[in-house]
C-alpha cells in the first residue's frame, strides 16, 4: 500500500493585504510629521493611496521617505522594500518609533521610489498608462539620493505573502 500526501499552501495578494502594508507606512509618517512638520496630511494620503496600487500590483523596489540636505538623506528617513516571502510568513511590527530631535535645519522633505522587475517588464506605454490612470501623482525622473550617515533595518510589515522591510537612515555623529 502507498500512501501519498499532498498539500498545497497559495496566498492571493488582495487589496486588503495592500492596504494594510500602506497604512503602517502612513502611521509612520504621521509620526514624521508629528516630530518634524511633513509630510502635510494631503501627502501622506497620497503617499499611501499611491502605495496601495503600486504594493497590489507587484511593481514596488523600493521607497524612501523623509528629510533630504543636498544630494543626501540625513536622519529621519524612512527606506521601504518590497519582498515576497517564500514561505508566507513574516514579522508583522507595529508601525512607530521614529526618533525625534534629528536636526532637519536646511533640509526638504522628499520620496524617491524605485520599481520592480515586474515593472520594468512593461512597455514604456504600459507603465505611462498605469501612472495616468491609477496613482494620485506622476512622480519624474531624477538621480537618487545618497545617504548621509547609513541605513538600519529596523522593523519587517508583512501581509498576504508579501513584506516591506524599513530600514531607517542613522547619522554616525
Amino acid at each position: 500500500m502507498i500512501l501519498s500526501i499532498t498539500t498545497s499552501d497559495s496566498t492571493t495578494f488582495t487589496r486588503t493585504h495592500a492596504k494594510h502594508l500602506a497604512a503602517k507606512v502612513a502611521t509612520d509618517l504621521k509620526r514624521m510629521q508629528r516630530f518634524y512638520g511633513s509630510p502635510s496630511d494631503k501627502s501622506i494620503y497620497d503617499y499611501e493611496a499611491e502605495l496601495i496600487e503600486m504594493l497590489k500590483a507587484g511593481y514596488l523596489g523600493t521607497v524612501t521617505y523623509g528629510f533630504r540636505r543636498g544630494d543626501d538623506w540625513i536622519e529621519p528617513a524612512l527606506r521601504f522594500t518590497a519582498h515576497e516571502l517564500a514561505d508566507g510568513s513574516a514579522t508583522d511590527d507595529d508601525p512607530g518609533r521614529v526618533r525625534p530631535g534629528a536636526d532637519t535645519s536646511g533640509a526638504t522633505f522628499y520620496s524617491y521610489m524605485t520599481y520592480s522587475d515586474a515593472w520594468n517588464r512593461l512597455s514604456w506605454d504600459e507603465q505611462q498608462s498605469f501612472k495616468k490612470s491609477t496613482l494620485p501623482f506622476v512622480r519624474g525622473g531624477a538621480p537618487e539620493p545618497g545617504v548621509d550617515g547609513y541605513l538600519s533595518t529596523d522593523h519587517t510589515y508583512s501581509s498576504g505573502g508579501r513584506a516591506l522591510q524599513r530600514a531607517s537612515v542613522r547619522s554616525i555623529a
